[in-house]
């Protein structure tokens, strides 16, 4: 497979299916959330894989039965949201029980008591009234978008928003370290909710990116800095015109072991599966959503010829 599609595709599937063979070794410890804080945050982020697979509708019958049984095992590891509900309703700036949530909410799995707490919490207005990172204002917005109760956040919302951050300001493309990476690729994500609407970035932002990102990818490519390679490849994925170069997706695709795992660095990997899992699992979710948004997009454009659009999604709602 020499195209991004086949690329993308393969990479996905391999990574989906190394997450779903390993997931209870990212099972929630007694102390729950608060004593366990790696794992919930890794549970989220892998629900986060598994529902874009089920909303983009581009993976196969297999691939779509695994994200589910991902949903399913994530959900029931925060006990149906309850662990989220409580941490939403006893610490309401901690804004991750929102955004965690979302994930789940667009697959169909939804709480009573976290859906009475989002109009609350959205009336409040808690995309602004917590200290947090420009970026991380974006995550917010984007999880009220996703619930249903982003009604308030108007374009001009997102303009401010977005332009508080660093890749807002469209900065010399050389004041960049590895951190501001992060920053810029999660401002992309939530602006554009993971590549389903690349319009969502402002035009000179696009171009921005559409210029540097290829240097970016070039520069985290020789310092073997994968994981962010792989976050940089699904920027690209949400552009309105992505570059996809096969290349730079062959030169990611390379470095995944036969049984799915992605290697956040060119470090050597260890054998034993604990340490593997807690080491690479990041960087094998982000190989899952970038292998899925990049399939989707390349799709939608040889379908409709726009890429502005997603492929009717296979699964839109959990089974009752």
């Amino acid at each position: 497979m020499t195209t991004v599609a086949g690329i993308a595709q393969d990479m996905a599937a391999r990574a989906l299916t190394w997450l779903h063979a390993n997931r209870h070794r990212g099972a929630l410890g007694d102390g729950g959330i608060a004593g366990d804080p790696d794992a919930y945050k890794a549970l989220t982020e892998t629900a986060l894989a598994a529902c874009l697979v089920l909303r983009d509708g581009a993976a196969g019958s297999r691939e779509a039965a695994l994200a589910r049984n991902l949903l399913d095992f994530c959900w029931d590891q925060l006990q149906e949201g309850a662990l989220l509900y409580d941490r939403l309703l006893r610490h309401p700036l901690l804004t991750d029980a929102l955004e965690g949530y979302a994930h789940f909410a667009r697959a169909g799995y939804r709480h009573p008591g976290v859906e009475r707490l989002i109009p609350h919490l959205a009336a409040t207005g808690i995309v602004t009234l917590v200290e947090h990172v420009p970026n991380r204002r974006l995550a917010v917005a984007n999880a009220l978008r996703i619930t249903g109760h982003g009604q308030a956040l108007e374009a001009a919302h997102w303009e401010t928003l977005a332009r508080a951050t660093w890749l807002g300001s469209t900065p010399a493309p050389w004041h960049i370290d590895w951190m501001t990476g992060y920053h810029l690729t999660h401002t992309v994500f939530h602006l554009t909710d993971w590549g389903a609407r690349p319009d969502g970035l402002p035009e000179d932002v696009a171009a921005h990116l559409t210029r540097w990102l290829p240097v970016w990818i070039d520069i985290w490519t020789e310092t073997c800095q994968f994981d962010l390679v792989g976050e940089l490849l699904l920027v690209d994925s949400c552009l309105l015109r992505p570059h996809a170069d096969p290349a730079d997706w062959q030169c990611l695709a390379q470095r995944q072991h036969s049984d799915g795992l992605m290697p956040r660095d060119g470090n050597p990997v260890d054998d034993d599966p604990v340490i593997r899992f807690k080491g690479h699992q990041h960087t094998t979710i982000v190989a899952a959503v970038a292998g899925t948004v990049a399939l989707t997009r390349a799709l939608d454009r040889a379908g409709d010829g726009s890429g502005t659009g997603l492929l009717a999604p296979a699964h839109g709602d959990r089974p009752q």
